[in-house]
């Protein structure tokens, strides 16, 4: 008797036997992606990553923006002329003062990535 591996607990598994069976079975897409727990976008998208990066494309990608997209420009230099008038500000506060003059939320952690950062760039 011939025992399969297969982990349907593994997204990246449970989408290239989705691809597979489409292709090398000839299953219907619409079958094949129901048979998975995916509507066919998903199974659309998962054969075009698959095609694009052969089985890493299936990974998934990271979410959420890519990098500190509330802190470009002038909302940094914002903190920055604050910190100069008063280097005792703390991040919560900065945050406060963002949000006054840009209405945009910035959490205070973020703050203080963004001015670890900038350290860093410093020589």
């Amino acid at each position: 008797m011939r025992e399969e591996f297969f982990d349907a607990r593994d997204a990246v598994q449970v989408k290239y036997e989705m691809l597979r069976r489409v292709r090398a079975e000839g299953r219907a897409i619409a079958r094949a992606a129901a048979d998975f727990g995916f509507s066919r976008p998903s199974f659309y998208k998962a054969q075009a990553d698959f095609r694009r990066a052969g089985v890493p494309g299936l990974l998934p990608a990271k979410k959420g923006p890519r990098r500190a997209h509330k802190l470009a420009g002038p909302v940094m230099e914002l903190i920055e002329q604050e910190l100069a008038t008063d280097p005792s500000l703390g991040s919560r506060e900065l945050a406060r003062r963002v949000r006054a003059r840009f209405d945009v939320r910035v959490h205070a952690r973020s703050i203080e990535r963004a001015l670890a950062r900038r350290q860093k760039k410093r020589p």
